[in-house]
């Protein structure tokens, strides 16, 4: 379930159209002072993330928050399951491909968890190839479940 308050901050930086440092210091006091709660939650940001100009402080706050939701906050602890790297890579790839933060976020999550399921190591190494690409226009093709 969706914690009200996050549904309100979303909206509100969608009518404003962005995200300001103000903003997030707003989202980590009140919002999501415990973080990311369940999947919902991360899902939004992600998307957020992706609609919006946001201020370089949303970008790191997200890093740190999905990364501590996906590896610490998920069972089995410590680890990516299939299951899980499956939603990851989805959740960060969006329809056009992985925006730069999202691929700082798969491969973070890889570096911090005590295992990950091959398919999201894969797919953090190609996000992370395809973010650095200045100006690719081509769309990146990732896979997704294995």
């Amino acid at each position: 379930m969706i914690n009200t308050s996050l549904q309100h901050f979303c909206n509100h930086a969608k009518s404003v159209g962005g995200i300001s440092e103000a903003d997030v210091r707003r989202l980590m006091r009140d919002v999501l002072p415990e973080g990311i709660g369940s999947r919902e939650e991360a899902d939004m940001l992600i998307a957020l993330e992706r609609a919006v100009p946001a201020d370089a402080a949303f970008g790191d706050f997200l890093i740190a928050a999905v990364v501590d939701f996906a590896v610490w906050g998920e069972r089995p602890t410590g680890r990516i399951e299939r299951e899980t790297a499956a939603w990851l890579a989805g959740s960060l790839s969006g329809r056009s491909g992985p925006t730069p933060v999202a691929a700082r976020i798969a491969v973070e999550i890889v570096r911090e968890a005590q295992a990950s399921a091959e398919n999201l190591t894969a797919f953090a190494l190609a996000a992370n190839s395809w973010s650095r690409q200045p100006g690719a226009a081509r769309r990146p093709s990732f896979a997704l479940a294995a």
